[in-house]
């Protein structure tokens, strides 16, 4: 009796333990699962993390690359700066150099009328500028150039004709008395006459004194820019007078406008050379 109670609950242990052993191998599975799924979700978060690590020093990186482009064109900007002073420099020491001997070229040739007084030489910014009193080159109330003067222009186109790296400019000047009842119908006033003079200064230098016409410039201020009082005589012999600047090829390709210089009236579109005449001026 108590064998055949024995063989009843067999059945019902096995189908217990086939139970038990069913839930623990759905249990098992479900927690393997779990620690997959939680496994991938931190790989997926990690190569999240390391993709926006990576894009975050790829951005940081090429804003390095554009600095440093950045950077190096600046530094070439700056060499070729340095290069430019550098050369600018130079061209100003050379500049200065022949400024200098092109000045005691003109101390040397025209010592005798800076002597006298008759011719005055000045150096201020790189320029050199030639004052000749009219009395030099012209007999009184003339425009056509004297002996006397023809010489010492003739002196001093043999230091300008050397001279390569300037412009000159040739201007005419004269005191505030108007010329002479006799000498109106050429010079109706003293703008043609200061024009008249300057220009057959610069055609004197030209054909005579081996200057090229393309380096020079004639302009006539009449009575407009006295150097003394015309209530003297003295301030009017200073007034009358020839001036020739001569102004560095340097400056004057960096400022155009320095060797340009106009008449504040118009003057004879053609000036010529005219025959003497003799005046009281």
């Amino acid at each position: 009796m108590e064998t055949e109670r024995g063989r009843a609950w067999v059945p019902w242990l096995v189908t217990a333990l086939v139970t038990v052993l069913a839930g623990l191998v759905l249990y098992l599975s479900h927690r393997s699962t779990t620690a997959a799924d939680a496994a991938a979700a931190a790989s997926a978060t990690r190569a999240s993390d390391a993709e926006a690590a990576k894009q975050l020093l790829e951005t940081k990186l090429a804003a390095l690359e554009t600095e440093r482009a950045k950077l190096t064109t600046e530094k070439d900007q700056l060499n070729t700066e340095k290069a430019q002073l550098s050369q600018t420099v130079q061209e100003q020491e050379a500049e200065l150099a022949r400024l200098k001997a092109t000045y005691e070229d003109l101390q040397d040739k025209m010592k005798k009328e800076i002597a006298e007084g008759a011719v005055r030489l000045t150096q201020n910014e790189g320029r050199i500028q030639v004052d000749l009193v009219d009395k030099v080159l012209f007999d009184s109330g003339d425009a056509s150039i004297s002996a006397r003067g023809q010489e010492v222009l003739t002196r001093l186109g043999g230091v300008l004709s050397k001279v390569d790296d300037k412009r000159i400019q040739v201007s005419g000047h004269t005191d505030d008395s108007p010329p002479s009842q006799k000498l109106q119908a050429t010079f109706p006033t003293n703008w043609e006459l200061s024009v008249a003079r300057a220009v057959n200064v610069v055609r004197f230098l030209q054909d005579k004194g081996g200057v090229p016409a393309k380096r020079m410039l004639a302009a006539g201020y009449g009575d407009t820019r006295p150097l003394g009082a015309n209530a003297s005589p003295q301030g009017r012999a200073r007034n009358r007078r020839i001036e020739l600047l001569l102004i560095p090829e340097l400056a004057a390709r960096r400022n155009p406008s320095i060797a340009k210089a106009a008449p504040a009236k118009p003057a004879p579109a053609k000036p010529v050379l005219v025959k003497k005449v003799r005046a009281n001026k």
